[in-house]
């Protein structure tokens, strides 16, 4: 393809891609498999029909911007609260202890020189942003604990690529003050995050109320994109990351009043250069490469799973989340990320690296990343046919572990709600004003601790673990109400239940209708979707103000239960009637 001719290139990435993601959709597999499948085809390594790698380059990190960016507007602070600890110092722990063993594993190893090594075990101690949020909102576990657990750990990872290229820059560089050198680094970006925050603060919501004065999206729009992009700009003038202007802007931005409208706007365009971000990763995998040392590849795929699944494992277990929780963080971080593309590329520019290293990095990130949604898929299936006994660290009431099962009061009246998060939280208040007691389960040690100063009586353990439930002896409680959205742990935890008692009442959340369908399978009396409770609600508040009659209401409303797939309402009242029926509303 003509390099002068980038609407050809652009034509060709964006019509691949869809192809990509459609073969991928029909063969149920992840779409971010077509996009990289597709992306070795027509690159400069196969078929060679796209071959401005500038152009290539130039969207790609447009898209890794805006994806930052928009993930600085969605972190929520509350939830990343609750993975507070693993999610900051787990993050860094996992970041040095996996840089640390790659190291030696390089060196001592694949007797690679010390400063590849070094770059092979920085390169590796990161995981892919892109890539595990992409799955994670395809699986429906963002949410989930693990889903939280690994967004936290990701963009620490994130913020983290600012130090390493700051290390890497030292390598063979012979300075002989390479401290003042780290230290100038990170000079510059305490100085751009005082200034982010200082212009988040008082600057750019007085510029946004301006711009949205006029009420024209398309000003709404240029102004967001100028943003987030001055942000990366701003930060790669400085010598740093451009996804980490891209972040912190989006943080600071978070708590503006714009925030939300900035999401809507920004994620259609997110989205297609986001496409085009993981074409472009697939385009750089080298297959004459892959076949002429595929030895090599192999040994470097399994050492990078090995190291990173274990530590990421090992990390979250000692934070005190059980092994379920821990082998779905590990198995879902186990790839080496798109930064790593950045930290390879640097020591290659800086002959710190060879061709052949360079050329290894890529093809073992592009494997991991393609193994990444069957890894999590493995893991799934292990969870649900074979749950290993666990040895739980139960909390009674008072709070003090090792106290033994929980013996829960008789009569019969007591509910237990697993999962406090902040549905479970609403129910487990409401029961008590009711005067219902009930009892709390939460793989979160912190959440328990919470639960105590609620004066709510908790378990600390995993819900879907059958032998935890087996200590709760559900066979002479009221109700099970699952609150967690996570829909592996919530199909686990039903099975689990009705298992131990057949006839016992449960109440489970879930969201997809696949989950849906999953659940009452198992023989759930009850299942609840907040989307679908959402438009129950919506419907009943629109025929309250078209003037229909309450019977009249709750009558259609049973009819849209008793069919939950027909959406309508029924036909329009006939003339002369009310809405309600005949006769006077």
């Amino acid at each position: 393809m003509d390099e002068s001719n980038p609407v050809a290139s652009l034509a060709i990435l964006l019509v691949a891609a869809l192809i990509g993601g459609m073969v991928a959709h029909r063969l149920r597999q992840p779409i971010i498999l077509g996009y990289l499948v597709i992306g070795a085809a027509i690159g400069p390594h196969a078929l060679g029909w796209v071959s401005d790698k500038g152009l290539v380059q130039t969207m790609a990190t447009i898209g890794v911007a805006l994806l930052m960016f928009t993930l600085g507007l969605e972190v929520s602070v509350t939830q990343l609260r609750q993975v507070g600890r693993v999610g900051l110092w787990g993050g860094v722990v996992q970041i040095a202890l996996t840089a640390a063993i790659g190291v030696s594993v390089g060196y001592f190893g694949f007797h690679w020189t010390l400063d590849q090594s070094a770059v092979f075990g920085m390169g590796i101690s990161l995981s892919s942003t892109m890539v595990c949020l992409k799955i994670l909102m395809d699986r429906g576990e963002v949410d989930s604990t693990h889903g939280r657990i690994m967004v936290a750990i990701l963009i620490v990872q994130d913020i983290a690529v600012v130090l390493l290229v700051l290390l890497e820059s030292l390598l063979g560089a012979g300075t002989e003050n390479p401290l003042w050198l780290l230290a100038v680094a990170l000079g510059k970006a305490a100085v751009f995050v005082a200034a982010a925050i200082a212009a988040g603060l008082w600057v750019v919501p007085w510029f946004l109320g301006s711009v949205g004065g006029v009420r024209t999206r398309e000003l709404f729009l240029l102004t967001v994109l100028v943003l987030c992009l001055a942000a990366a700009l701003g930060t790669s003038v400085l010598g740093l990351s451009a996804v980490f202007g891209a972040f912190i802007v989006g943080l600071v931005l978070r708590e503006s009043r714009f925030a939300r409208q900035m999401v809507a706007e920004v994620t259609p365009l997110r989205d297609v250069f986001a496409t085009l971000f993981f074409v472009s990763l697939g385009m750089l995998l080298d297959l004459r490469f892959v076949a002429d040392h595929w030895v090599l590849v192999l040994v470097t795929v399994g050492a990078v799973a090995a190291i990173k699944i274990g530590v990421v494992f090992l990390v979250v277990r000692l934070f005190g989340y059980n092994g379920r929780i821990a082998a779905f963080s590990g198995f879902g971080l186990f790839q080496i990320g798109e930064f790593s593309f950045i930290l390879a590329q640097t020591g290659l520019n800086m002959e710190v690296v060879t061709d052949e290293f360079y050329s290894l990095v890529v093809a073992s990130a592009i494997i991991t990343m393609l193994l990444t949604p069957f890894s999590m898929g493995v893991v799934s299936w292990l969870h649900q046919r074979a749950r290993l006994p666990a040895l739980p660290s139960l909390l009674t009431s008072t709070g003090r572990a090792g106290a033994g099962p929980l013996r829960l009061p008789r009569p019969p009246e007591t509910v237990v709600v697993a999962g406090y998060g902040r549905v479970g939280q609403n129910v487990a208040r409401a029961l008590r004003d009711a005067g219902v007691p009930c009892v709390v389960i939460d793989i979160d040690p912190d959440v328990t601790y919470k639960s105590r100063s609620d004066n709510v009586p908790s378990v600390y353990g995993d819900a879907s673990n059958i032998h935890l439930l087996e200590s709760m002896d559900l066979k002479d409680v009221l109700a099970l109400v699952v609150t967690y959205p996570d829909p592996l742990a919530v199909a686990a935890t039903v099975q689990g239940a009705l298992k131990l008692n057949p006839g016992l009442k449960v109440v489970a959340r879930v969201h997809r209708q696949e989950d849906v369908d999953r659940i009452r399978r198992l023989g759930v009396v009850e299942v609840v979707s907040p989307e679908y409770e959402a438009s129950v609600e919506l419907i009943r508040r629109v025929l309250s103000a078209e003037g229909w009659r309450p019977d009249a209401i709750a009558g259609r409303i049973g009819k849209l239960r008793a069919n939950p797939d027909v959406c309508e309402v029924g036909p329009e009242p006939a003339a002369g009637e009310t809405p309600g029926g005949t006769g006077p509303a």
